[in-house]
């Protein structure tokens, strides 16, 4: 191919070539100036048009394709020397040591004889408390902390809203911070000026422009909770040029500005502005009241994540007592089993009656299903081992550490009686999933009040006033005579004063997205509604359940401990007729069988009569009291308390608080969880239970006024 660059000196060469001899001649005339000049010009557009030419050529022919990949060495394959190691697996690099309570795991226990290692008491309490005091992450049994860790609770979480830097209060308490903005630029401009010097005006324009140039602007702003704003700004300008006309060569301006901006309509007062937030676009909603009240939603789920974790360290707790007590009913009936083998084995061996082949080997086998039974109540998916494995995790211990885990609490056996009503009213509004939706509801309400709000016109009063100067110098002492000595002088004496007041006007006709806001904040707040009243529904129906679990287990308790008493007596009674020959040998290995079932039963029964209890106060949201475990949010430090000291210095109490009325509180007051069903909780009134519609509440919402 020919080169690019070379084409053009080949068409020159040929356009001379191929031209004329009267056109050279002509070219060669000095009195044709203007045949010259035409001729130039149609060869420069020839010459133009075979350059395009042979650039589109050049580019047809040459086409497009993709370059080889470039090969560190030569094989057959057709992998680059880089893929391998762009495609490997990386591991990250980050400080994170194991955990030592998980290095500390010994060999965990199989089918180790129990009596034989070490143990330890632990009551439920102690057992709570641990698990309190260690979980950092509130652990669940058959959670997804691995597979799934960033769903998993943690104590981070509520200080994590809190410090959102997006949507937590201090963010929202930043939007009202005084703002400083300060910009500082230096510019050197040289510019040819277009201008024609009449004759006499030579020392009154120059043909270029020559200018340095200094500029320095300061502000510092403040928007209060009404949605007002004030800036006080400075700015100051340096400039030296090269005009004839000044009277300085350098000299500095600027002047000092006061702003006060005020909305009158959209934006204004300060319902707006603690929901939405300053200058809030439509349907967004970072005030600090809906900061916080997502702050207490967190708190909501950390409490839930609190109950679940007791919940299952009570439950692990009576599941390894269960599993102790099946494992002594299995160990029993196998050594009653071992028993009744050795004797009929022995009457075998010397050949007396009783002694025959199947009623041993009846016999022998009726000790390997027991052996069987309590190797699986040892180390089965139920069995102790794992059981005590269990309750370790809840509590944050390691998986084995040589000892084991003994429950020395015992369950109850007495009847427990609720007061129906008094549990069904602290359920349907003192759980915390009520408490948590009522804080959502809360939240929709004050959305759907910020949303009617932003359906009006922005309309802003606008005022500045503003000092002007001009001096040689940017500050020096004061000059009587001269006012532009410098420009801080020019300033503060006042003699150049501007000022400036209005009224701005935004709209958007129709108000379509504001208009939307508002029917989804109602859709939204109906929606957490009909939320609430499904949960009532369902907590009813679960507390419900929970009661009839009470009296089906304590029911199945009495049963199952008579079963206990005849299987007993049942063993006597065929041991008594098997010594005298009078019954076969397999009325008495099943009753054996029965003993152990029914004793495992009666355990069974007792277990699920207590976690029976603890589910109907899980239901009726007093188990962390149940458990006496008081939940409370940290108490503030100590600059903290000195900044609340100081600022309480400048308020005056009242004579008679309790009189003070506020309109549109947020919240209902304290709340002590550990409180709940007990006497000195709220006490719940159901004739005070007013049933209330959605749509009342939207409407009643709808007609919400607010200051200004």
């Amino acid at each position: 191919m020919t080169p690019l660059l070379a084409f053009p000196i080949e068409l020159l060469a040929m356009s001379h070539e191929t031209a004329s001899p009267a056109a050279w001649h002509v070219s060669r005339t000095d009195t044709q100036g203007k045949l010259r000049t035409g001729l130039v010009m149609i060869q420069r557009k020839s010459l133009r048009k075979w350059i395009a030419a042979g650039c589109i050529a050049s580019t047809l022919l040459a086409g497009c394709k993709q370059t080889g990949r470039f090969q560190a060495w030569r094989d057959s394959s057709d992998v680059s020397y880089f893929q391998n190691f762009v495609t490997q697996i990386e591991y990250p690099d980050v400080n994170a040591p194991l955990d030592p309570t998980a290095l500390q795991t010994t060999m965990p226990h199989a089918l180790q004889n129990p009596s034989e290692l070490p143990t330890f008491d632990l009551t439920l309490q102690e057992a709570i408390q641990m698990a309190l005091q260690s979980s950092d992450v509130l652990r669940t049994l058959g959670g997804s902390v691995v597979s799934a860790p960033q769903g998993q609770e943690t104590q981070y979480n509520p200080a994590l809203t809190e410090l959102n830097p997006l949507g937590g209060t201090q963010a929202a308490l930043a939007a009202f911070d005084a703002q400083v903005t300060s910009q500082l630029f230096w510019a050197k401009n040289d510019r040819p000026v277009n201008v024609r010097v009449a004759p006499g005006f030579e020392d009154l324009f120059v043909a270029s422009s020559r200018q340095t140039q200094a500029v320095y602007t300061n502000q510092i702003s403040k928007r209060t909770a009404t949605g007002a704003s004030y800036a006080l700004r400075a700015n100051t300008v340096y400039d030296r040029n090269n005009n004839p006309t000044r009277n300085f060569q350098s000299d500095f301006t600027g002047f000092l500005e006061a702003e006060y901006r005020q909305p009158l309509m959209q934006g204004a007062g300060t319902t707006i502005n603690r929901i939405a937030g300053p200058n809030a676009a439509i349907g967004q909603y970072n005030g600090i009241l809906i900061a916080r009240i997502n702050t207490d939603i967190s708190l909501a789920d950390f409490e839930a994540g609190v109950l679940r974790l007791i919940s299952d360290v009570e439950g692990a707790y009576w599941e390894l007592y269960f599993a102790y007590r099946t494992l002594e009913a299995q160990v029993a009936g196998r050594q009653s089993s071992l028993e009744t083998w050795q004797r009929l084995d022995k009457l075998r061996s010397v050949g007396m009656r009783g002694g025959e082949a199947a009623p041993e080997a009846q016999a022998r086998s009726n000790y390997f299903a027991f052996e069987s039974q309590v190797n699986e109540a040892l180390a089965g998916a139920q069995g102790l081992y794992n059981t005590e494995q269990r309750l370790r995790y809840i509590m944050g211990l390691q998986a084995t550490d040589g000892r084991l885990i003994r429950p020395s609490d015992e369950p109850i056996q007495a009847e427990v009686a609720f007061d129906w009503d008094a549990c069904l009213g602290d359920a349907l509004t003192q759980r915390v999933e009520i408490r948590r939706q009522e804080w959502s509801i809360k939240r929709r309400e004050l959305e759907l009040i910020a949303s009617r709000l932003n359906r009006r016109p922005r309309l802003d009063v606008l005022t500045q006033y503003r000092w002007r100067g001009l001096g040689d110098h940017l500050v020096g002492s004061r000059n009587s005579t001269n006012q532009l000595e410098s420009l801080f002088q020019s300033v503060t004496e006042g003699n150049y004063q501007e000022w400036q007041a209005g009224f701005e006007w935004n709209y958007n006709i129709g108000l379509r997205q504001a208009s939307a806001a508002v029917r989804h904040a109602q859709l939204s707040l109906a929606r957490e509604m009909t939320l609430l009243k499904e949960q009532q529904l369902r907590i009813s129906h679960d507390l419900s359940t929970a009661s009839r679990q009470i009296s089906r287990s304590y029911a199945q308790l009495q049963t199952n401990y008579n079963r206990v008493e005849a299987d007993s007596r049942r063993i006597e009674a065929l041991s008594e007729r098997k010594e005298k020959g009078l019954d076969d040998v397999t009325f008495l290995l099943q009753a054996q069988q029965q003993l152990a079932t029914s004793t495992s039963a009666f355990y069974r029964s007792l277990v699920d009569y207590n976690l029976a209890i603890r589910d109907f106060h899980r239901e009726k949201g007093s188990l962390l009291g149940y458990n006496q475990v008081n939940l409370s949010e940290e108490a503030l430090d100590g600059a903290m308390i000195q900044a609340a000291y100081q600022r309480g210095r400048h308020f005056t109490p009242r004579d008679n608080p309790e009189s003070v009325k506020v309109n549109d509180r947020i919240s209902a007051g304290p709340m002590d969880p550990s409180l709940v069903g007990s006497p000195a909780g709220q006490m719940f009134d159901p004739s005070a239970q007013v049933p209330i519609a959605p749509e009342s509440v939207i409407d009643e919402l709808s007609g919400t006024t607010t200051d200004m």
